[in-house]
Order: structure tokens, then sequence, then C-alpha cells
């Protein structure tokens, strides 16, 4: 085996095939990229890009800007697009850093430099097509492409600097890694995961560089040059774009230096900067136990290499995730021994990102680990938090990989050669050739991740979020509970323009204070008839005069956190009457949101029309209103019931459902809906965290199949169950319309026919994660 040291050979880095590699993988994620938004943090983070605007704490500011940028490139048709295209960019340029650090790697060991370049392929190959690193770089979830490319960059710097500590460029690669180190920061905390290595580097390889402090003081100089994108923030949020989480200014109306330069945007900054809202636990408080947090980062890791969304292949994926965990084992030990500097900076930083971040972050049972536990889980999977270890593992199991073949050909004989000084034992050529097979373990989870991880012709999302604000009338209000019936509605109100007229008032964000300002400070955009459904047209629509909340700032400041209900409380609102029942509600308490809930009730309605989004659940029942709604699609309209439930040419009473606009809802999904076809054509539904949203509509197709059912018009029962059956199909939840399959293929028998049993309860559709945690127990009258 060769052991060559990097000064014996004539080492140049491959840069044109790192260029070449990179390009490579971004046709790759080009190819399979979404062609709009996604669930969960996707739309927050596109909408907050667009308009410059601030998503949850700390606000990610470097990637706000780059994200703006490329959203005004005219590189793609759509914002959307655009800022996708950044995401796969930073993964494709992280994938060539890869490649130059394994090939720096391989020099120590294999003479020939196109097995070097070989090499290195294969690392950016393995780690561009794990799962999670695929699946994120084809729509811009979040921020962790970006975090990943400074990452990557900073390896590669850090690499450089191992083979010439006392270079004449040394010292400026330290400076540059330093300012990386904060813009990365600003990007995401993230951006600090090389840091540990680079300090434990700096002590290993030269010790004496911690005494030179001119150096370190121009090191901590460029981090807090790195970190001023968080300058932006408090002159931004003062401008109150229409992404303003967390508001960090003591600006109430405009921009101005007494407030700008003042204790309350000091306070407001510190706690968004400290993320204080999300009132995390402390590390000795462990949310899980470590070994189920280790087994949560295994889970994550079985995805990598085949992600088998439903459990087909279990144990084809637990072989190759056990493959690629001792390759990258094995890798991680030739490393130490062929080239132990750049490996004491490599080796921490994946010590770092893995077993390090599974401490810290502390996770609860995964979303979907050990679904059976009464223990408290995750409301989505988190495996994007480990995305950095799983692309750089893309490095140890290359080198793996590359130590399999070298002994696999060694096998068929060996040779000796002049290499540098020394004499070296290779495999012949015939053996490389022989062993040559070995490699294409590397190619796997290009193909089997490519259903899995590709996005490609993916608008469920949007079309579900345009499908949810049309189901509302024009000016109405819309309670929404969670993040992913939430998040998308601001995507398409602020990014493509679709019913800007509706209020979105999230429950979980009505607790915080920022956002309560922030309905009141929302001006009132004109409804466009002609962009707006047909169903709306040809009515007059008042438009209104003013914020759904009819308070002051500061008079919305002042309201408690929560209300204590000792009794039932009586609830009136024009001619509507409600008794709220503190055994309904969490802690037996009217929380902020729900105070500010029934003031938007009191002040606007029912001029202004209130809806409750489909996904919010029981959560109308919960404050007395559970029989004051009038299910219209997706959404439920606040209206005054007739005193007894009976049936009218418009309006039904479902059994266990309450009231269907029966001409509403069908014109809806008829005419309106663009969402179930959308969820037909993607395929599948690979996160189960977020099924909750397909099973809606599931849901609405079979209440209305069943509304036409009792109305005595079969064709149009089955017409629309057959679409509902098609969407509960491909997202895999055939078990809530099997039992009323055979009643739809049936002629109706006339009045007395049995109705069809509908969907019991929906998957929970997760809360907001970006809101003020509610109370852990029942708090004391303030």
């Amino acid at each position: 085996m060769a052991t060559s040291t990097t000064t014996e050979l004539d080492y140049r880095p491959s840069y044109l095939a790192a260029l070449g590699v990179s390009l490579v993988a971004l046709v790759l994620y080009l190819v399979t990229l979404s062609p709009s938004t996604a669930m969960w943090d996707t739309s927050e983070y596109i909408a907050a890009a667009y308009t410059l605007g601030l998503p949850h704490p700390p606000g990610n500011p470097l990637f706000v800007i780059i994200g703006r940028v490329f959203s005004l490139l005219p590189i793609a048709s759509s914002v959307a697009v655009r800022i996708n295209i950044l995401a796969a960019i930073c993964s494709a340029a992280s994938a060539g850093m890869w490649f130059l650090i394994t090939e720096r790697v391989l020099v120590s060991w294999f003479p020939r430099r196109w097995q070097r370049i070989l090499g290195g392929a294969i690392a950016a190959l393995i780690g561009a097509t794990a799962f999670t690193v695929w699946n994120q770089s084809v729509v811009n979830e979040k921020v962790y492409t970006v975090s990943l490319v400074g990452i990557a960059i900073i390896s590669w710097l850090m690499i450089r600097w191992s083979d010439e500590p006392d270079g004449r460029r040394a010292d400026r690669i330290l400076v540059l890694v330093a300012y990386i180190l904060g813009l990365g920061y600003s990007n995401h905390m993230a951006g600090m995961l090389a840091a540990p290595a680079v300090g434990l580097a700096v002590l290993i390889v030269r010790p004496r560089t911690i005494f030179r402090w001119k150096l370190l003081l121009a090191c901590v100089a460029m981090l807090l040059v790195g970190l001023t994108p968080f300058a932006t923030q408090p002159i931004r949020a003062a401008y109150f774009p229409a992404i303003n989480e967390g508001e960090p200014t003591a600006c109430r109306t405009k921009l101005e230096l007494s407030c700008t330069f003042s204790k309350g945007t000091a306070d407001a900054f510190s706690y968004n900067f400290n993320r204080g809202q999300y009132g995390k636990p402390d590390l000795s408080d462990r949310q899980a136990t470590l070994g189920e947090q280790l087994g949560l980062w295994w889970l994550y890791f079985k995805w990598q290499w085949v992600r088998d969304a439903h459990g087909d292949h279990p144990f084809a994926q637990a072989l190759l995730a056990a493959s690629f965990l001792v390759l990258g084992l094995f890798g991680g030990w030739v490393h130490y021994q062929r080239d132990r500097r750049s490996f004491w900076y490599f080796g921490s930083l994946m010590f770092t990102m893995t077993l390090l971040l599974i401490y810290y972050l502390n996770f609860k049972l995964g979303a979907s680990q050990d679904p059976g536990s009464q223990a408290p889980h995750e409301v989505r999977d988190r495996d994007y938090f480990f995305l950095w270890s799983f692309s750089a593992w893309g490095v140890w199991a290359a080198l793996g990989l590359m130590f399999v073949w070298e002994s696999l050909a060694s096998l068929f004989g060996t040779k000796t050669e002049k290499i540098g000084k020394e004499t070296v034992t290779v495999p012949r050529e015939a053996g490389w050739r022989y062993a040559s097979p070995v490699l294409l373990l590397a190619i796997v989870p290009l193909f089997a991740n490519w259903h899995w991880a590709s996005r490609a012709g993916h608008r469920d999302t949007a079309d579900f979020a345009a499908d949810l604000l049309n189901s509302v009338e024009p000016y109405g209000v819309l309670v929404t509970v969670g993040d992913n019936d939430t998040f998308p509605l601001w995507y398409a109100q602020e990014v493509e323009g679709i019913r800007r007229d509706v209020v979105v008032a999230n429950t979980s964000l009505l607790n915080t204070d920022w956002y309560v300002r922030q309905i009141i400070r929302r001006p009132v955009y004109e409804y466009d008839a002609a962009k707006g459904p047909s169903i709306y047209r040809n009515q007059q629509w008042t438009k209104p005069t003013a914020s759904p909340i009819h308070m002051t700032m500061a008079d919305a400041d002042s309201v408690p956190a929560y209300y204590p209900l000792n009794s039932p409380m009586a609830f009136s609102a024009g001619n509507l009457r409600a008794t709220i029942d503190p055994k309904n509600l969490d802690h037996g308490v009217l929380q902020r949101a729900d105070l500010f809930v029934l003031r938007m009730i009191q002040d606007g309605w029912p001029a202004r029309p209130i809806y409750f989004a489909r996904t919010s659940g029981g959560y109308a029942r919960s404050l007395g209103l559970g029989d004051d709604v009038l299910t219209q699609g997706l959404a439920s309209k606040l209206f005054t019931p007739p005193a007894t439930p009976t049936t009218s040419k418009d309006t039904m009473y479902i059994q266990g459902d309450g009231w269907l606009d029966l001409p509403r809802s069908d014109s809806l999904w008829s005419h309106v809906f663009k969402g179930p076809q959308s969820v037909i054509n993607t395929g599948d539904w690979i996160d189960r965290p977020s099924v909750g949203i397909p099973y809606l509509y599931v849901a609405t197709g079979m209440e209305l199949a069943e509304a036409f059912k009792l109305r005595g018009d079969a064709k149009k029962a089955a017409d629309v169950f057959n679409t509902a059956k098609k969407i509960a199909t491909t997202v895999r939840l055939e078990d809530l319309v099997r039992g009323a399959e055979a009643q739809f293929q049936q002629p109706i028998a006339g009045d007395t026919a049995r109705a069809a049993e509908l969907p019991a309860a929906a998957p929970a559709v997760p809360p907001a994660t970006k809101s003020a945690p509610p109370p852990k127990s029942k708090p004391k009258a303030p």
C-alpha cells in the first residue's frame, strides 16, 4: 500500500474536476427541483426572502439577504424556483469541496491522480445523493444548504491550512475562516459547527498560534464582521415587512433614531437573537434518553441510503445503512492512519456534527421513531439537523470504499513501485479492474433515493394554500393553528399575490405580542374579483376600513398571557350566543390567542366573515362555537345556525360533523380546488407528520360525497368519492375509505340508505413550532 506524504508528491488540487463534479450535482438537483414551495418552513423562508422580512428567531439575516438577491435574478420563471436554485447551488458547491478534501487525503495513499479523482467523485456522489441532502437541495426548506456550503468551504480551507500551517497564506486562511464562521452564524447557528474542529486542529497542529495575539485579534474582529448582517434586523423590522417574526425593534409606527437606539430595541433584539420565545430546556433536562437520541440519529442515517418511507424494504435499508456506516468508520480509521494532520480537523468536525450535536439538540423521540410509545415526540422529523454530517459522511465512506477496493485488488497480486523516496507495494493493474465492481455501491443511493428525494412537479403545497384561501369569502379572517396551514398561506399571499384580502390569524403566534401588532398594523388589501374564484363574482363585498382587532397596539400588548376560567363563561357577539366550558380548554384557561380570536369575532363579525381552517380540528368547539360554524370547502364559517338542526336547500346537517354548505362546497371542490389533482400527481406523501393536509381533502371529499348520497345524487356522490379515494390511495390512507367504498358503488336506496362512515379524526396537525410555548401546568390567576 502506498504511504507517501503530501510533500513527496507534486500535489495540485484538481479544481477543474471539482468544478465538473459540482456541475453534475447541480444538474441532478435541477432535474429533480421543486417548481414551487413545500410543507413546513419552505413557504415561510421563501416569503421572508422575497419580502426581505424576518423569519422565525433568530431571523437568519444572511439567508434573507442572499435569498432576496436570488429572488430578483432572471434565472427562472418564478420566485420559488429561483430560491430553490439557491439551495441546489449551495449543495452542489459543497459536493465540490468534499471532492477536493477526499482527493487531498488520497494523495498520501494513491499515487495515481486518476484514482484520487475517482475517490473524490465517489465522495461527492455519496454525499450529494444521501436522502436528506438531496431532498433539501431541491427545495429551499430553510437555511441548511447555505450552512452546508459554509462548513464545506471552511473544511477545505482548514485542510489546506493543515498542510502548511507556517506557510505564507496560513494566517490569512485562519482570518478568512473566522469571517466565514461569523457569516455562517448570521445564516444559522449551525454555521459555528466547524468552530470546535478549527480550534482543536490549530491547537494540535500548531499550538503556538494561540499565543499570537495580533492574529487572534484579527480573527475575532473578522468573526464580528461576519455577524454584521444581524445589524440589519432592527432597521428592517421597523419598516414592518409582511413577514416580521420577533419584531426586534422598539419602533411601533416607523423607523426613528430614538426608538432604534433604545433599551427597548436592545432587549427585543437580544430576546430574538437568543431565541427566547422557544423556552428550550437545559441540557441537563434530557427530553429523551441518550440511547433514544442515538437511535433517532441511526433511524435518520438509515434513511440516507434508501428512504423507504413506507417500510417496504426494511432489510435492504438496514443492510445498506450498516454497509455505509462500516465504510465510513473504516474511512475515518484510514484517514487517521494516512493523513493525521488533516484528520485532526475533519475527525473533530465529524464528532461535532454527530455525537456532540445529538447531545446538544436534546430532541424528544422523533416523529417517526417508536410510534407506539406514549413518550413525547417531535412534531416533525428533524433529519435536516444532521444534513451536514450526512453530506460529509460521503468523504469517509469514499475513503472506506477506496480502502476496500485496494484490499480486494491486492488479492489478485501486487507489485512494488518507487514513489518519492519510498518503495511501496500496490495492486497490479488487473487487480484494480477485477475489484472495481465494488465501487458500484456508491451509486446505489442515486437510484434508491430518486423517487423519495425528487420534488419535480410537486405543486401540492402551493395549490393547497390557494384552495384554503379561496374557501374564505372576500375580506374574511381565517383562523389557523399550525405551520402547514399557515406558512403556505403566507407564501401564496406574499409571493404569488393570491387572496391578500384574507387575514390569516394563527393561534400559536397570537400568543406573542409582535404577531398581534402585525395583524393590527396590516393594511386592508383590495379583493381582486377578476383573479378570485368565480363563485364570489357578481356580488358586492364591503371592504373593511380597519383591522379585525379594534385595539391600539398598547392595549393589545397589555392583554394577559392567559385568563383562568373556574366555571363556564357566556360569550356573545351580535346575535351569536355561546358558552365556553373550561373543561374544553387546555389547563382550563383561555390563552392569549383565544382572547384575541374572541375579540376579532366581537369586533368584526358578522360584517367581516370569520373562518376556522378545518385543520384546526375542534378548536371552534373548545370556544363553545362547535355548532355555530358552517363548512365551506376547507374552512368553516362562523354563522348563526337555525334553532333546530334542519336541512335546507343549501345547508345540511351532517351527523357527527356539523353544518355543511353543499352548493358552496361543491363549487369549490368541482371548479376551484387544484389540490386534489396535485396530490394525486405527486404520487406519494413521503413526510408522514404532514399527512394531515392530504387527509383534509379525503375527509372533505367523503363528507361531500355523503351529502350528495343523502340527497339522492348517486352519480355526483360516486364522482366525488372516487377522487377522495384516489387521494387516499396516493398518500397511503386507504383505510379511511375502505369501509365506505361499497356504499358509493351501489345504487342509492333512498332516504333510508345507511350513511357512509366518515373518517373519525385526522392525523394530528402539529401546532406552529415557532410560537411561545403554552403553559406547562395550570397557571395561577394573574
